[in-house]
């Protein structure tokens, strides 16, 4: 019996644990263009506005190995208006992190320019959202909907498996 309650409250805890990865899962995206590709992504996973975001980057080859060295700039836009930019410089290292602050809640389109040897450009675009405070509500609601479903899912069926391992 105590199995079968530990096993249901590792399943029903598993998601509330941190997982650790490269990059935030939910505000992310890559994009391959030519024999680059680059991965994006925010931290925390939703940026608020008005409060210091991260931008996380990564630069890799078709075969995942980080580029070395590369040269990138970035346009910023919302509603199709530029409202911010990075001038282009030179990354050593296949990562590079940098602290943004968006001003507005809403899609921000990331225009990333990535210039090669030869001076020819790629543009990589992404979208990057931000909420403001309430959107965390969603996620709890979504989290203590599952909880509930396992707990009763545990109060139906726990007491059912152990009238029939008694008979």
């Amino acid at each position: 019996m105590w199995k079968t309650v530990l096993f249901a409250l590792l399943v029903i805890s598993a998601p509330l644990l941190q997982s650790a990865s490269g990059h935030a899962l939910f505000n992310s995206a890559e994009e391959t263009i030519g024999d680059r590709r680059i991965q994006i992504a925010t931290d925390p996973e939703f940026p608020e506005p008005e409060k210091k975001s991260k931008i996380l980057m990564r630069v890799t080859d078709l075969e995942l190995n980080e580029v070395p060295r590369f040269t990138v700039g970035i346009r910023i836009f919302y509603d199709n208006v530029q409202v911010d930019g990075i001038a282009p410089q030179t990354i050593d290292g296949g990562h590079w992190e940098f602290d943004y602050v968006f001003q507005r809640s809403g899609n921000h389109i990331f225009r990333v320019d990535l210039y090669d040897d030869s001076a020819k450009v790629r543009t990589f675009t992404f979208n990057m959202g931000t909420q403001n405070p309430f959107g965390y509500i969603f996620i709890y609601v979504i989290a203590s909907g599952a909880i509930g479903a396992a707990v009763l899912f545990i109060y139906i069926y726990v007491p059912r498996r152990l009238k029939r391992s008694r008979l």
